[in-house]
């Protein structure tokens, strides 16, 4: 039996909203082993001058536990 666990990652990018998601895959596999799958939690955005400057992208990234 396996035992699972969701974490939450922030994201970032310039681009687009997409990148901002990749961007916290990307984060997370460096860290994380034995990754599953993902939820996309939110969108938003830091806006300056009325333009869009870095969408971010809250993402929970579930990951199955190592047992020792």
């Amino acid at each position: 039996m396996a035992v699972a666990r969701v974490t939450e990652v922030i994201g970032s990018s310039e681009k687009s909203r997409d990148d901002a998601v990749l961007s916290a895959l990307n984060r997370a596999n460096k860290t994380l082993r034995g990754l599953t799958g993902l939820e996309v939690a939110k969108f938003n955005a830091h806006i300056e001058e009325g333009k869009i400057q870095e969408y971010r992208a809250h993402v929970r990234i579930t990951f199955i536990l190592e047992y020792t």
